[in-house]
């Protein structure tokens, strides 16, 4: 990939993250990265086609590190599920704008296109995580579980406190000065936290 298309890729994903995908338009991002937009276009052919890009750059990212994870012999199921918890709040709450932003897509579900890229992208990921867990099962670490619906609480919890800084802070009972996300003491309360349900749930 190009430095100047790499260039408008992390720009973009930045107004995304800040204006959402409506709110951005091509000469936003043309402006924002000092490009014109017929490089844009050249590039991508259109907004769309950007956002599925970056959606893909982001998943694929992710799931490189998934696979490592997943071939790595020399640790057991649970220690692979624990670092995936770990990666999956650092790298949620590090990109948390863009990662709301694709969560709006998912929920108001009014372009369908950038829907399909969106599960099209992710579901590769939860895949990689499936195949540790049936592993773990097969292999008598783990009890027999619902193993979609565990794959769902793993990811909903950092989800469920990551996408509302003002339900989060509710929920914490915490004055709205504080940023839980930036606070690498509260990542480590909500690593340990979701480690000890999966420890729970999964382990004979």
């Amino acid at each position: 990939m190009s430095d100047k298309k790499e260039h408008i890729i992390n720009t973009a994903i930045d107004l995304f993250a800040t204006k959402g995908f409506e709110g951005t338009s091509i000469r936003d991002i043309a402006a924002a990265a000092d490009v014109n937009i017929a490089m844009i276009n050249y590039y991508f052919g259109s907004k769309e086609k950007l956002f599925e890009e970056l959606v893909q750059k982001k998943a694929n990212t992710t799931r490189g590190f998934l696979d490592g994870i997943a071939k790595d012999n020399s640790l057991t199921s649970m220690e692979k599920i624990d670092r995936i918890i770990d990666s999956y709040v650092e790298r949620i709450f590090t990109t948390r704008k863009f990662h709301r932003v694709i969560h709006q897509e998912l929920i108001t579900n009014q372009r369908e296109a950038l829907i399909r890229i969106i599960t099209d992208s992710l579901i590769p990921n939860v895949i990689v995580i499936k195949s540790i867990l049936d592993q773990g099962i097969s292999n008598n670490e783990f009890k027999t579980v619902d193993v979609q619906l565990t794959i769902a609480t793993l990811i909903g919890t950092i989800n469920q406190v990551s996408l509302s800084k003002t339900f989060c802070l509710k929920l914490l009972d915490i004055g709205s000065d504080y940023v839980p996300y930036d606070d690498p003491k509260f990542k480590k309360r909500l690593s340990d936290h979701i480690k000890q349900v999966m420890h729970a749930h999964l382990l004979k």
